[in-house]
C-alpha cells in the first residue's frame, strides 16, 4: 500500500480508503438497496482492509442513519485495531430523524451530531469531519465558524468538503483565512471514468489551495464493475439495478467499458480494476474509496493498487471517457496561448 499526504496536514493516509456505505442496511429505503453488511461481515471486511495496509476508514451519519457507524465502531473494538493507526472520518449535513432541526450545518446540528457520531462510534474524536452537501439555509460564514469550534473542542481533528461546488468551497476558505479560523483541508467528489465533471472546477481549486481530493463512486454506483454491457443492462446482484445513481451518461459509458475491458484483458485483470486504477492515477487523487459487500468483491478492488497503464493507455482511456468543452474553460485555454514561452 503506498500512502499520500492528506493536503497540508501533514498525515499520511493510504491512496484507498474504505467506504462503509454498505454496512447496514436494515433501516429500508435506499440503504438496503446499497448494502445490508452486518457485523461479522463488516469485521471480516476491517480485517482484511487494515491487514492490506488501509488506514483511512471513511463513514457518514446518515448511512443507514448511524448504523454504519455503530458497526465501524464495533468492528474496531471486536478486531482490537489500534485507534492510533486510523484516520476514521465521517459526515453531518443529512437529515437523521423528523425532528426539526436534526438536519443541515446550523452550529445547534452540528455540535448535536458530532456528539451522536462519537457515541455510535464508541470514539473520543473523529479524525476528519466532511459536511456532506449544502445546507441553503444557513450562511457559509456560521458553519465555517461552527466548524471551527468544533475542531477547537477536540472532539474533531480536521474538516472537509463535500458536493459544494467550486465558489462555495473558495468561499469558505476565504472567510476563514479572513477570522483566523480552521480551514477545509480536503474534498470528497463524485470522479470516475464516467463522471470528470470535477476536473472542470473543483480540481483546480484542489491544486490552488492544496486540498486532498478522496473520490467516491469511482465505479460510478457500480456501472464500471464489468457487470454492465450493452448486451446486458442489468447485472441482476447490483445496485444499480433498484438504485440507479450517480446519474451517468450510459451510451457514453459503454463505449468506456468497451475500452477499459479491452486493456482489462491485455493486463489479466478486471474491467473494475482498470477503472480504479485509473482514478488512483489522477493528478491531484490523494485516496480513492472503495467499497464492498464481501470479501471477494473487495479483494478484487484491492489489487488495483497493483496497476500500472501506459501512456497509451492512458490515451485512449482519456480519449473514450473525455468531456466536451464548456465555457468560459475553452476560452481560457484559447487566450492562454499567448502566455507560452516558445523555445
Amino acid at each position: 500500500m503506498k500512502y499520500n499526504f492528506l493536503g497540508n496536514t501533514g498525515v499520511a493516509v493510504s491512496e484507498i480508503c474504505f467506504g462503509t456505505m454498505t454496512f447496514g442496511g436494515s433501516g429500508g429505503g435506499i440503504w438496503s438497496n446499497i448494502g445490508k453488511v452486518q457485523q461479522e461481515e463488516v469485521n471480516s471486511l476491517m480485517k482484511t482492509v487494515v491487514d492490506a495496509g488501509i488506514n483511512f476508514i471513511d463513514t457518514a451519519n446518515v448511512y443507514s442513519y448511524g448504523e454504519s457507524e455503530t458497526l465501524l465502531g464495533q468492528s474496531i473494538i471486536d478486531l482490537g485495531l489500534n485507534r492510533n493507526e486510523l484516520i476514521i472520518a465521517t459526515k453531518v449535513r443529512g437529515r437523521m430523524s423528523e425532528g426539526i432541526n436534526n438536519v443541515g450545518l446550523s452550529r445547534f446540528h452540528i455540535f448535536q451530531s458530532v456528539d451522536a457520531s462519537l457515541k455510535r462510534l464508541q470514539l473520543d474524536h473523529i479524525d476528519i469531519l466532511y459536511v456532506h452537501g449544502v445546507d441553503p439555509k444557513t450562511p457559509v460564514e456560521e458553519t465555517v465558524r461552527a466548524l471551527n469550534d468544533i475542531v477547537l473542542t477536540g472532539k474533531v481533528r480536521y474538516i472537509a468538503i463535500c458536493n459544494w461546488p467550486a465558489w462555495m468551497v473558495m468561499k469558505a476558505q476565504g472567510i476563514a483565512d479572513k477570522h483566523g479560523w480552521n480551514k477545509f483541508v480536503g474534498l470528497q467528489y463524485f470522479y470516475s471514468l464516467s463522471g470528470r465533471d470535477i476536473e472542470r472546477e473543483i480540481m483546480p481549486v484542489a491544486a490552488d489551495q492544496n486540498l486532498a481530493i478522496m473520490p467516491w463512486s469511482p465505479l460510478a454506483g457500480g456501472f464500471l464493475s464489468g457487470k454492465y454491457t450493452r448486451a446486458n443492462e442489468k447485472a441482476g446482484n447490483s445496485r444499480r439495478d433498484v438504485f440507479d445513481f450517480p446519474p451517468i451518461n450510459k451510451e457514453k459509458s459503454y463505449d468506456i467499458i468497451d475500452v477499459i475491458s479491452e486493456i482489462g484483458k491485455q493486463h489479466n485483470v478486471s474491467t473494475a480494476q482498470v477503472a480504479l486504477a485509473w482514478v488512483r492515477l489522477q493528478k491531484g487523487v490523494t485516496s480513492t474509496i472503495i467499497g464492498a459487500k464481501n470479501i471477494d468483491q473487495l479483494n478484487d478492488n484491492l489489487k488495483s493498487i497493483d496497476i500500472e497503464l501506459s501512456a497509451d493507455e492512458l490515451k485512449r482511456i482519456d480519449e473514450v471517457s473525455a468531456m466536451p468543452k464548456e465555457y468560459p474553460g475553452w476560452m481560457v485555454e484559447r487566450q492562454s496561448a499567448d502566455r507560452e514561452i516558445k523555445s
